[in-house]
């Protein structure tokens, strides 16, 4: 200013204009001062090479339904529901109560915070006929997302080289989690209507599996429902072979036309590990799913559980546990309810109409999902490529086969944004398929 003759004003000005090309920086409470040059130099990482050693199997590609895409597609691929299906009020307010409670700075029990796994047991309980026990608040573990609490499961039950069946097509998640832990996965094939008793009877004999998992209630990706019958087979063949269901109720939420009766209600005996996730029903922020498990199978998932994240952020536990028991939550579900069938059939009617020859085997009475058959012929690698190119992102089925897909499949999901254009996406999945004759 005094060299200058320049006014403050000036000089702020041009000290603005020079911050904003990078050639100067000023460090709050020392002064303004020139940035200094960085060299540019390429990255050299090759020393890390000997360090890991050789990649003892291929790593499985991050899904196609937790990618992102641009806001301008037609999303068909996700596994997450649109935030107009989500309690967002509820959720915002949770959290606004939570920062001001003690869960915010303090840690909460390994397990889980008491009330939460009372609100876990109690809803399993519920459905328990006369003449078996519910389970007790102290068979809950809490963890953060199901994807943690599969890998427990897997590690504490199964165990390392050790075979476990599970559902073909599958929840592309177990897979993973399985393939983490070491275990050793067996497909059993699973069709509209679930597994068949016979298929798994001999799979249990010829493997000396320990442990099957399933989504009996609108399996991911068919939307398959167990009936009772099978239900009880299930549950035969698992105390026949002192075996283990790890039973996945990740659709509890989303039933549209029936209700979700977990198997798990109906066992006692500690063959049932029940799994409950809140993460697609409240937000996908809320990170915290249920594990209900009894006698000391629980206790040896504890300890994997304690000793790979320690304890859940009790902070995230008190908005799911003000969620749920808000009066609202009930509300929220039957208008959700309502929500998913009328997206289930815009798109079902879509596809009928524009995508004649490709075929869904059951419509799902609750879940998320449709899954779509098409001719053996379909290259379905260049279908999904196609859509893409098009605007239309979908998911193709081969993600969710634990070995060789047994045919060629998409999943297309209806719960995502901007249902109006479901019919549009179908149109371009039609075209898309038709190109290839």
């Amino acid at each position: 200013m005094a060299q200058y003759g320049a006014s403050p004003v000036t000089v702020q000005k041009a000290l603005r204009t020079l911050a904003s090309q990078g050639a100067v920086e000023t460090r709050p409470g020392v002064g303004t001062f020139v940035r200094a040059v960085r060299v540019a130099r390429s990255h050299d990482y090759g020393w890390q090479t000997a360090a890991l050693g050789p990649r003892p199997k291929p790593v499985q590609q991050l899904a196609t339904s937790l990618h992102t895409y641009p806001n301008d597609v037609i999303a068909l691929h996700s596994g997450y529901p649109d935030r107009e299906l989500l309690p967002e009020r509820l959720v915002r307010a949770a959290f606004i109560r939570a920062a001001r409670s003690d869960s915010a700075v303090t840690r909460s029990p390994a397990a889980g915070l008491p009330d939460l796994q009372a609100w876990f047991a109690a809803e399993l309980g519920a459905g328990s006929p006369m003449g078996v026990a519910p389970p007790a608040p102290s068979d809950v573990v809490v963890f953060p997302g199901s994807q943690t609490s599969l890998s427990a499961a897997f590690r504490a039950l199964v165990g390392v080289g050790r075979p476990l069946l599970v559902e073909s097509p599958t929840y592309w998640g177990a897979i993973l989690a399985a393939e983490q832990v070491g275990v050793q996965v067996v497909p059993v094939p699973s069709g509209p209507r679930g597994p068949d008793p016979e298929v798994l009877a001999r799979a249990f004999a010829q493997t000396g599996a320990r442990a099957f998992y399933a989504q009996p209630s609108f399996a991911n990706p068919t939307g398959a429902r167990w009936s009772p019958d099978l239900a009880d087979e299930v549950l035969r063949l698992v105390r026949e072979h002192s075996a283990y269901l790890i039973e996945d109720d990740w659709a509890h939420d989303f039933g549209i036309t029936q209700a979700v009766v977990p198997l798990a209600a109906r066992d006692d005996g500690g063959h049932v590990i029940y799994l409950r996730s809140l993460t697609k029903s409240v937000s996908p922020a809320v990170r915290v799913s249920g594990l209900i498990a009894r006698g000391p199978a629980r206790e040896r998932i504890l300890a994997g559980a304690q000793a790979e994240s320690l304890y859940v952020s009790g902070m995230l536990q008190a908005v799911a546990l003000d969620v749920v028991t808000q009066p609202a939550w009930r509300t929220h579900l039957r208008g959700q309810r309502q929500q998913l069938a009328a997206r289930r059939d815009l798109l079902l009617g879509a596809l009928r109409e524009h995508v004649p020859d490709a075929i869904v085997e059951a419509v799902p009475q609750g879940g998320l999902n449709l899954w779509l058959r098409f001719p053996d012929t379909t290259d379905v690698a260049r279908l999904v490529r196609d859509c893409e190119a098009a605007g239309v992102i979908v998911a193709a089925g081969d993600e969710w086969f634990p070995a060789e897909p047994t045919g060629a499949y998409l999943r297309l999901n209806y719960s995502g944004p901007n249902p109006g254009a479901f019919p549009e996406g179908a149109r371009v999945i039609g075209k898309a398929l038709a190109r290839q004759g």
